[in-house]
């Protein structure tokens, strides 16, 4: 039985010189040594360098970074050789590409949030919406963090819509500003007034939605 991956394997000419650009250039650190190998933590799936006279196959390691463009460049200037620039996939995932001076493919991930998509990912409604009301809920969602903003929408967009399925309407506006502030937690409700007011909304006159339990 199969019980996943313990390491990956990555020839070296020089072995020291290649610990140190794993180590002092990326960052991460020596599992283990001995005659021959060093075995670097990459955090998860062990890194083994193996000295040999001569590279007789290359490989490709995919690392997650936090910023692409500044690793990147930091690599380069560690002595990497540029395969690709950063650039934005249609994967939504923002990567680049350097080798090592052991010719080994070192790909630099990592995924974009929702503010850095080119394009507004539709709504989940079911029901029918005046385009209004969705152009609405579409702004105020735009001022909740990327990282939250998937689990927003869909709670936001279900809340409407049971508000406008009691009034057996199509959604409207008002159903959009009622459900934006009883679809949050009432302890949290206070950070909706300036995304309202910044729609032109009184917060004020919804005073009972924002008590609501």
């Amino acid at each position: 039985m199969f019980h996943g991956i313990s390491h990956v394997d990555l020839q070296a000419v020089n072995l020291k010189q290649t610990c140190q650009f794993w180590t002092d250039v990326i960052g991460f650190s020596i599992k283990s040594q001995g005659e021959g190998f060093v075995e670097i933590d990459s955090g998860n799936v062990a890194i083994r360098l193996i000295e040999v006279p001569a590279i007789e196959q290359t490989a490709t390691i995919r690392i997650t970074v936090a910023d692409v463009t500044k690793t990147y460049q930091q690599l380069l200037k560690a002595g990497a050789i540029s395969r690709y620039e950063p650039m934005k996939t249609p994967d939504l995932e923002k990567i680049a590409c350097v080798t090592d001076i052991n010719g080994h493919s070192i790909i630099l991930w990592r995924a974009l949030s929702e503010d850095e998509w080119d394009f507004v990912p539709e709504l989940p409604k079911t029901g029918e919406w005046y385009p209004d009301a969705e152009e609405l809920v579409v702004n105020l969602l735009s001022h909740v963090p990327a990282f939250f903003r998937m689990l927003a929408r869909r709670k936001v967009t279900r809340v409407v819509e049971e508000l406008a399925k009691q009034d057996q309407s199509a959604v409207t506006r008002e159903h959009v500003i009622k459900g934006y502030i009883t679809s949050s937690a009432k302890v949290t409700r206070s950070r909706l007034i300036e995304p309202l007011k910044a729609e032109g909304i009184n917060p004020d006159d919804y005073q009972a939605d924002f008590d609501y339990e």
